[in-house]
C-alpha cells in the first residue's frame, strides 16, 4: 500500500478538544462503510478499474464478507510490469493485512496511520466481518465536523446570566478536559460578590466551592452544568452542579482527601488530586451529594451577611 500523509494533529501536546474526541470516538463512527471491494474472482484490471471509477488507491479483496487481503496502485503496476493485468487479483494482493476493529477507540487509527504510513486500513467487526475502511482523509473530515458541532454547542450554551436587584444567577456548561475554560464560572463568580461588597472570606469560600465543582467536572465527568444563585434575602449562595455521567462507584471514597480516579494524563498536567470533593465540602455549611451512572448532582450552600456589608477601606 501506498504511505499516507501525515495527519495534522498534534498528537504529543493536543488540545483538549481534539484529545477527548480522539479518545470519545470510535473507529466505527469515522469508517467509510461503502466499502469498494474486488471478489476472488475478479482480475487485476477489474481491481484497477474500480479503482479508477471510485477515485481511490486501495481495494480490499473479499470471499463474501470474509477479507482476503488488499489490493494497491503499487500491486497494479506491479501486474502491468509482469504482462499480468488480466491474471487473478488474488496473485497480485498484500495478504498479509493490518486491520482495525470496529470498536477501537479513534486514537487507535490515528497512531496506525502514523507508524504505518498506509493509506488506508480495513476495518472488521468482532465478528471478523469486513464492516468498513478508514483513511486519514475519513479522520480529519471527521474531527472538524465534531469540532465545528463542539463550538457550536460552545457559543449556546457556555453562560447564561441574569440579575435581579443584588441578587444573581449564573450558569456554566463545562466539557471534558476542557483545562483551558474550566474556572470561568468561580472567576465571574468572584467579580459580581465583589461588586456586591461580599466579605472577602466568604468570597474565598464561594470561589473554591465553584471551581472545585467546575474541575471535578472536567476531569471526571463526560460534561454538565454548574449554576451559581446569590439570594441576598435568604442571605446565602447555591451552587449546583449537575453532570452527564458516568457517575461516581463509591461516594464515601470519593470524599476522602486524596482519593481520585483521574487517569496518568491528568495528574500529569497536575489536576486530580483527590481534593475537589472534599475541599468543596469542607467550605461549604450545608453539602449534599448524589450519583448515578447516569450522572452526580451535587448541592451546596454558602452563608451570606444578612445585612449591608460596609463599603471596604
Amino acid at each position: 500500500m501506498a504511505p499516507a500523509g501525515p495527519i495534522p494533529i498534534d498528537t504529543d501536546s493536543p488540545s483538549p478538544i481534539i484529545t477527548e474526541l480522539i479518545y470519545r470516538l470510535k473507529v466505527r463512527d469515522v469508517m467509510t462503510r461503502e466499502v469498494r471491494t474486488c471478489s476472488v474472482d475478479d482480475t487485476v484490471r477489474d481491481a484497477q478499474q474500480t479503482m479508477k471509477r471510485n477515485g481511490i488507491t486501495g481495494v480490499p479483496v473479499v470471499d463474501g464478507t470474509r477479507l482476503l487481503g488488499i489490493v494497491s496502485m503499487d500491486d497494479v503496476i506491479r501486474a502491468l510490469e509482469d504482462a499480468a493485468i488480466d491474471g487473478p487479483v488474488t496473485e497480485y494482493m498484500t495478504r498479509s493485512v493490518i486491520v482495525l476493529e470496529d470498536d477501537m477507540p479513534l486514537s487507535f487509527g490515528i497512531s496506525y496511520l502514523e507508524k504505518y504510513r498506509y493509506g488506508r486500513f480495513p476495518v472488521l467487526d468482532a465478528g471478523k466481518n469486513l464492516v468498513g475502511i478508514i483513511t486519514s482523509r475519513d479522520i480529519i473530515i471527521a474531527l472538524l465536523l465534531e469540532i465545528n458541532k463542539e463550538v457550536q454547542r460552545f457559543e449556546d450554551s457556555t453562560r447564561r446570566a441574569e440579575t435581579h436587584g443584588r441578587g444573581f444567577r449564573l450558569e456554566y456548561t463545562t466539557r471534558r478536559f476542557d483545562f483551558e475554560m474550566a474556572g470561568r464560572l468561580s472567576t465571574e463568580t468572584k467579580k459580581l460578590l465583589k461588586e456586591r461588597n461580599l466579605p472577602p472570606k466568604t468570597i474565598r469560600r464561594v470561589a473554591v466551592a465553584t471551581y472545585e465543582l467546575e474541575m471535578n467536572q472536567v476531569v471526571h465527568s463526560v460534561g454538565g452544568t454548574v449554576r451559581v444563585a446569590f439570594d441576598p434575602a435568604a442571605g446565602q449562595v447555591e451552587i449546583v452542579a449537575t453532570d452527564r455521567g458516568p457517575g461516581i462507584e463509591n461516594v464515601d471514597e470519593a470524599l476522602n482527601e486524596g482519593y481520585s480516579t483521574a487517569n496518568e494524563w491528568v495528574r500529569s498536567l497536575g489536576f486530580g488530586a483527590g481534593m475537589g470533593l472534599p475541599n468543596t465540602r469542607r467550605v461549604s455549611d450545608t453539602f449534599d451529594i448524589s450519583s448515578s451512572p447516569d450522572g452526580t448532582t451535587v448541592r451546596v450552600t454558602i452563608s451570606t451577611p444578612q445585612e449591608e456589608p460596609h463599603e471596604p477601606v
